[in-house]
């Protein structure tokens, strides 16, 4: 009786819905395995035969832990925020780290909404008041959002949500996101603004930005002194936005009248003279703590890993671009082609990469870049590096060694209807390779460096660069009768000005590294090298 398949593991960190659980089960060949508030040692032994790893914001994974997922794929954050994932570390190991970033938006903007009303009158304070018996109307008064200016710095989803429940207020909204279009803004009612002018000119202050080296500690000296006197700051977006000693001096001055926050740098936080303020409003990062958003982002990330992990394609990945499984399908021979002029690329040309030129032409130019870039890398790199190269780690590993990447789209290049050219800069000269699909779906390489082709892009390829001599082909030809290796196909390329060819051939099988020594042996022979495509 045959042994029973091996099933391959999701490891389950963080609770999940019981929706979500069930759409990974349903994964055919995959088992979950928890490992619910597990130590550190236990993560790394449980991480090491895990495929995918689901995680909300409570764990914790570290570069350290990443490292030993030797088959690790995909990372799902039940959530928006990524701050416990080393993304860094996921990336130069090849994995998709995939986010929800629509699945509590309507919940963190809510939970934005009932933190400005609970600051502007007061919620908190007059509760704890009356639990102790006390009726003090005139300490609590507060202040009204009607036609104040509320100030949004970022105008993503969530920021978006907020500025609709605001208008209904019948706030003026302002905002300041350097990525949105002035046309997209008028469109919502937003007025885009200048980040001074955020600071200026607003009543209250919502933070909706991610946690990166430009936004920490944004709120500091500099922004609060140009604030107006009173206003009130909200943060649901990430801990560390702001500079603690500086806000905490603001509210003792009394420039800034509220302070409400649902995020901290470190959570749970520590005691701190700024958390003990009594004009500070916290909550214990409730933004998605609604029944409903839990469910979302469960079935969220559910689907997106258990599609990933079956082929059907990637979304809201957040180190990779994300791209719809329809358009993906369409876009799958111009990645192929790709895919293969970077491995011509990185068997003909010798020397240390410095920079890659792509341009995409006619109809491959339409689509969404970042896959072609990236399977391109993955073929020009995937032959030269030692750790395994992959369309998610290329981009990042092109960065780590200093290759220069530029992608340009053009309506044509030459005489095809679709194009892709690689351009490569070395520390030994620039050279060229560019392929092209014929009927859409045919990989052929049809130019390298200044020497027209028409090579077959399949399968296994011997390319041998040589003098413009009489019988370069037939000695070729000859030596691989001999050695019982079939010719399928051949292509010459002839610059007649520099005496110089080069000839493509497709054979059936490999040609091995004694046949290549002794074609080299030619003295008008330049080079031979196997190129193997796959099928």
């Amino acid at each position: 009786m045959a042994a029973a398949e091996k099933k391959r593991k999701i490891l389950i960190c963080d609770p999940l819905d019981e929706a979500g659980r069930k759409i990974l089960e349903s994964v055919k060949g995959f088992v979950l395995v928890e490992a619910i508030k597990a130590s550190v040692p236990e993560l790394k032994r449980q991480i090491r035969d895990a495929e995918a790893v689901v995680v909300r914001s409570g764990t914790k994974l570290t570069g350290e832990i990443i490292r030993e997922g030797k088959c690790l794929k995909i990372i799902g954050r039940a959530g928006v925020g990524i701050d416990n994932v080393d993304l860094e570390a996921a990336s130069k190991k090849g994995v998709v780290v995939a986010n929800t970033p629509s699945g509590n938006t309507i919940s963190a903007a809510e939970h934005t909404l009932s933190l400005l009303l609970g600051m502007a009158r007061n919620i908190a304070p007059a509760h704890q008041s009356m639990c102790q018996g006390q009726w003090e109307r005139k300490k609590f008064t507060g202040v009204e959002l009607f036609e104040k200016t509320l100030g949004l710095i970022g105008l993503g989803r969530i920021g978006t949500e907020v500025a609709r429940r605001a208008q209904s207020f019948s706030m003026r909204v302002l905002a300041y996101d350097p990525f949105l279009r002035a046309e997209k803004a008028a469109e919502l009612g937003v007025t885009l603004a200048k980040l001074d002018d955020i600071y200026t000119q607003s009543d209250f202050i919502s933070l909706h930005v991610p946690k990166t080296p430009e936004t920490r500690r944004m709120i500091g000296a500099d922004a609060v002194r140009k604030m107006k006197k009173g206003v009130r700051i909200v943060n649901c977006a990430r801990g560390g936005l702001l500079d603690e000693d500086v806000v905490l001096k603001g509210l003792e001055s009394r420039k800034i009248a509220g302070l409400a926050l649902d995020v901290y740098e470190e959570e749970p936080p520590a005691p701190s003279p700024l958390l003990d303020h009594p004009s500070v409003l916290k909550t214990p990062h409730l933004g998605a703590s609604t029944e409903e958003a839990q469910l979302k982002v469960s079935i969220d990330i559910a689907r997106t890993v258990a599609d990933y992990l079956q082929g059907k394609g990637l979304r809201n990945a957040v180190n990779v671009q994300s791209v719809e499984p329809e358009i993906l399908k369409e876009m799958e021979s111009s990645i192929d082609l790709a895919e293969k002029i970077g491995k011509v690329a990185a068997a003909l040309v010798s020397g240390q990469f410095l920079k890659a030129d792509v341009c995409l032409a006619g109809k491959i130019a339409e689509y969404p870049t970042s896959p072609i870039t990236a399977a391109l890398l993955k073929g020009l790199l995937g032959a030269i590096l030692a750790e395994d190269v992959n369309v998610v780690n290329a981009v990042f590993l092109a960065r780590e060694r200093g290759l220069e990447v530029t992608v340009s789209q053009t309506e044509a290049l030459g005489n095809y209807s679709n194009l892709i050219q690689l351009k490569l800069k070395t520390a030994k000269g620039e050279h060229s390779v560019s392929g092209t699909l014929y009927n859409r779906q045919d990989p052929r390489i049809v130019a390298v460096d200044d020497l027209r082709v028409e090579s077959v892009a399949k399968g296994h390829l011997l390319a041998v660069e040589n003098r413009d001599v009489p019988g370069m082909v037939g000695y070729v030809g000859t030596l691989l009768g001999k050695s019982k290796v079939n010719i399928a196909d051949m292509s010459v390329g002839r610059d007649r000005q520099k005496k110089r060819a080069r000839i493509f051939i497709n054979v059936d099988a490999p040609v091995s590294e004694a046949i290549l020594r002794k074609i080299r042996t030619n003295k008008n022979i330049l080079d031979a090298r196997m190129i193997c495509f796959g099928a």
